[in-house]
């Protein structure tokens, strides 16, 4: 079951009334709409901004990205560094992590960035950080395993968020069905089931679970 969860004519609205894109932006989304075959991953303008907005609101010291991708939500997020931040992304299919590191040295930001390739399960442990933002959008199958590890680096009051927690509505039937959409129900109870956090699930795009350490 694929259920259509945004009206298209509320998605275009949406990103009318949404803050625009800049320039590198618009570049990594033009290549990746016109290029990649798993196009449909990016962020895009609506999410995008308002992880932006999420990363000024909270000034992290230290983020964590799970899942580069073409780059798109790492320079969303590191819009919202301290002078003195640092952004680690995390991306496993090399060829994505070679583009992405292309757009990234085109920011303004580029030294504050840290790109990193391979298996974020064998990464993280390595980092020796402690994070006051993660961005969880990689492998469904291991979101338990990546909240899990990251949550003891997490810093109190800091915040997890993590996409595609809707799986294209595939999660949303009294019978859920296929593994990534069985991995994200069970990622989604298990969050509700923790008493370390507080959570909200956010209706955007496919899905955004902002989950808070207490």
């Amino acid at each position: 079951m694929n259920v259509e969860l945004l009206n298209p004519l509320a998605e275009a609205y949406a990103e009318q009334f949404s803050g625009t894109q800049d320039e590198l932006l618009q570049e990594v989304a033009a290549y990746t709409y016109e290029t990649h075959p798993h196009a449909h991953m990016l962020s895009g303008q609506v999410q995008g901004k308002l992880l932006t907005m999420i990363s000024r609101m909270i000034r992290p010291l230290r983020i964590l990205e799970i899942g580069t991708f073409t780059g798109y939500s790492a320079l969303c997020l590191a819009k919202g560094l301290t002078a003195d931040g640092l952004l680690y992304t995390i991306e496993l299919r090399e060829e994505d992590a070679r583009k992405a590191l292309n757009f990234f040295n085109k920011s303004a930001v580029k030294d504050r960035i840290k790109l990193q390739v391979g298996n974020a399960l064998e990464i993280i442990p390595a980092l020796n950080e402690s994070w006051d933002l993660v961005f969880i959008d990689a492998d469904k199958v291991n979101y338990i395993n990546y909240y899990e590890i990251v949550l003891p680096q997490l810093n109190r009051g800091g915040f997890i968020v993590a996409d595609n927690v809707l799986f294209h509505g595939q999660v949303l039937g009294k019978n859920v069905e296929g593994k990534n959409a069985k991995a994200i129900h069970a990622f989604n109870t298990h969050v509700k089931q923790d008493s370390r956090v507080e959570q909200v699930l956010l209706t955007v795009r496919d899905g955004l679970m902002l989950i808070m350490k207490k």
